[in-house]
């Protein structure tokens, strides 16, 4: 299992690489827990053990956030991720990396695991409640993950190797 660290930094690398800009916070959140999900969709497993909580915004891994964004944000270095794990989140950062932070927040908060959290909570709370993983879970079975360097739903690469 890798580390919520790990994925944050790689994503800030690979977004850096494709647009040549920083990641804002927000996204870098938003772009976590969709590689979160998408693996869970993939593998039935989580990328990383740490736990988002339902902010006002989305989404937000806290552990990340305190590493990060104390003060100015910058990425560092991470330990290697695996080859799956990479694969995983490159694919994120290029199917999800362009949409500005704020269509991204939009887009989870129509996550279950989201909208589980906030209840009780005003619109404009922030919020600590944690998403659970069950939720997750639930989000994940709702996702077709797409490649986006094939051009392919992953599920149709099944299909692509039956065919052959």
């Amino acid at each position: 299992m890798e580390r919520a660290i790990d994925i944050a930094n790689y994503i800030c690398k690979e977004y850096r690489k494709i647009s040549g800009e920083a990641i804002d916070e927000m996204k870098l959140h938003k772009l976590l827990y969709f590689s979160q999900r998408e693996n869970i969709a993939i593998t039935g497993t989580p990328l990383f053990d740490d736990i988002f909580e339902g902010w006002r915004y989305g989404p937000v891994c806290v552990s990340v956030r305190n590493h990060f964004f104390q003060g100015e944000m910058t990425c560092r270095s991470y330990e290697n991720l695996s080859e799956f794990s990479e694969y995983i989140v490159k694919n994120i950062v290029i199917q999800y990396g362009e949409m500005a932070s704020w269509k991204l927040s939009k887009i989870s908060h129509k996550e279950t695991s989201w909208i589980n959290s906030r209840k009780g909570l005003a619109a404009n709370e922030n919020g600590d409640n944690p998403l659970k993983l069950e939720d997750i879970i639930s989000d994940a079975e709702k996702v077709r993950p797409y490649d986006p360097i094939w051009d392919m739903y992953i599920d149709e690469f099944e299909n692509y190797e039956e065919s052959k």
